[in-house]
């Protein structure tokens, strides 16, 4: 999942990167409206996080420029005013969702995931790697033709991992991906779900990166 990071205070860009590159995001950045359009046409993002307040021009006339260029990329517009007439602006200008600064950085991220769910789903029905596959939408997981039988959790973080086949997830971001920021996340959690995972689809599917997290290797 690739991100643009559009915001003027080096404090605040700087920290979202770090911590969302931790995460696993792909990260990239924006300080100034102009800038922001040229990344978001020639950058492949996914999802952007947009200031309204920016130095060359408003982050709604950003927003309006995007989506004139017909750019499917889902937008949370972030402002310091609460007043309810800039957050009807923004979401009537296409804006996906809207957070008022200081946020909390949980609710940034769990608002990216349910953004990144309905992405996943409308351009990976069924996603396939090796023997596997998974229909996203039936919510049904085969290997080699026949149904395997797994508890939402595990079929949340295979999915993750199928998507992301040939890259690494750090249990962290795997963690961001199957719990919303208000659930209890027990430590091992993920290794208690893989274990589980690994009962019911063929030997070595999924690799460990010893302190790290997990990775299925592209076939």
């Amino acid at each position: 999942m690739r991100l643009l990071l559009v915001e003027d205070d080096d404090q605040l860009i700087n920290g979202l990167s770090k911590a969302l590159k931790r995460d696993g995001f792909s990260i990239v950045t924006a300080m100034n409206g102009c800038d922001a359009i040229i990344r978001a046409e020639y950058e492949k993002v996914d999802i952007i996080i947009l200031d309204i307040g920016l130095p060359d021009m408003s982050g709604l006339e950003v927003l309006k420029q995007i989506k004139d260029k017909g750019l499917s990329c889902k937008i949370i517009m972030l402002s310091a005013k609460e007043e309810l007439s800039t957050k009807v602006k923004a979401l009537d200008a296409g804006a996906d969702d809207y957070l008022v600064k200081p946020f909390e950085y949980e609710e940034l991220t769990a608002r990216i995931r349910v953004l990144e769910r309905n992405l996943n789903f409308r351009q990976h029905p069924i996603l396939e790697v090796g023997p596997l596959t998974v229909d996203i939408s039936g919510h049904i997981v085969r290997c080699n033709g026949e149904d395997i039988e797994l508890s939402k959790k595990e079929f949340m973080l295979l999915k993750a991992l199928m998507e992301s086949a040939g890259r690494v997830q750090t249990k962290e971001a795997l963690e961001a991906k199957l719990y919303d920021f208000a659930e209890e996340v027990v430590s091992n959690s993920i290794e208690v779900h893989v274990h589980h995972i690994r009962k019911k689809i063929p030997h070595n599917f999924i690799h460990t990166i010893r302190g790290i997290g997990y990775t299925i290797k592209k076939l």
